[in-house]
């Protein structure tokens, strides 16, 4: 008996250092949550703050992975509303820090005070954003920068039903790191509710149709709109965009042109670089230095609308 006690006690002793180990280390127990939303379909919870990875992740109180905001704007501030997904957000993998919205502020803030708000949550999509927007409005922002990539232009309508049943969209946090583990690793996720909304029959019209209510939205609230796109990682290389990829991209830039957009294509500044996949950390996401190019370029167009904005006035 006493054995089995001493072994029980061993147990639980090296339980209880994984357990320790497993938050200290990588954040796990306390991960992102999010709220379901019949019109967003979801949106990060507001108010968090947690550190994943070694990354610190702070969602402000409008569901942003920003700080805390005032509604509008103080006074010499110039505020951008970076719209996107997962490559805004920045997911775990990417320090508060690091996030293209952080990246993008820091070089606007060498022209002065600016002030760029990331409003992005893992695989939105354009019915998302301007779902988002319809709700919150635009917080003063002088320009929205949207940022897509390719796999956005076939975004599905916003379906709440993944909150709390799929493992990447928790509405609670586990009751221990080692569920966490179990929960990611082991378990199946839950059957996901159809959307309630039906499936659009050409997807990619659906999705431009969601960019132009976000471009209607900036031009009323007297902003300007940037439209950018990044590849997937196949695309720059081999096998190459596939023929319906190459298609919805066409229809995208022809609408663009017909709209009159500023619209950034990063497919072609990819592949102009010599070693276009260090680019990505996986098929979609970028890695550092990606971010840093993506910031960049958006950085420099920002600049040239500011400065528009600045002898309009």
């Amino acid at each position: 008996m006493k054995i089995v006690l001493v072994l029980l006690g061993i147990l639980l002793v090296v339980l209880m250092a994984v357990e320790i180990g497993l938050r200290l280390r990588f954040g796990l127990g306390s991960p992102v949550l999010y709220l379901a939303d019949s019109d967003i379909g979801y949106l990060l919870a507001p108010n968090q703050k947690t550190r994943r990875y070694g990354n610190q992740i702070e969602i402000n109180q409008y569901s942003m992975r920003s700080a805390s905001i005032t509604s509008l704007p103080i006074s010499g501030t110039r505020r951008v509303m970076l719209l996107g997904d997962s490559l805004v957000n920045g997911g775990w993998w990417t320090d508060q820090s690091q996030t293209l919205s952080a990246l993008i502020g820091q070089q606007l803030g060498r022209q002065g005070q600016g002030e760029v708000l990331n409003v992005a949550a893992n695989s939105w999509g354009p019915p998302n954003q301007l779902a988002y927007l319809q709700r919150f409005g635009m917080f003063g922002s002088e320009v929205i920068v949207l940022l897509l990539n390719t796999d956005d232009l076939f975004t599905e309508p916003p379906n709440p039903g993944v909150v709390g049943r799929d493992r990447n969209y928790p509405n609670k946090p586990p009751r221990l790191a080692l569920v966490e583990v179990f929960n990611r690793r082991l378990k199946l996720c839950e059957p996901i509710p159809a959307a309630k909304q039906p499936q659009p029959s050409d997807p990619v019209g659906y999705n431009l149709d969601k960019i132009q209510g976000i471009e209607v939205i900036a031009r009323q609230n007297n902003a300007n709109f940037i439209l950018a796109m990044t590849p997937l990682l196949r695309e720059v290389g081999e096998p190459g965009s596939r023929d319906y990829e190459i298609k919805a991209r066409q229809r995208l830039t022809e609408f663009t042109q017909a709209q009159n957009w500023v619209y950034i294509d990063f497919l072609p500044i990819f592949k102009a670089t010599s070693q276009p996949e260090t680019l990505y950390r996986d098929h979609i996401h970028l890695s550092p230095s990606g971010n840093q190019l993506v910031s960049e370029k958006i950085s420099q167009k920002l600049e040239e609308e500011l400065r528009i904005r600045n002898k309009n006035k």
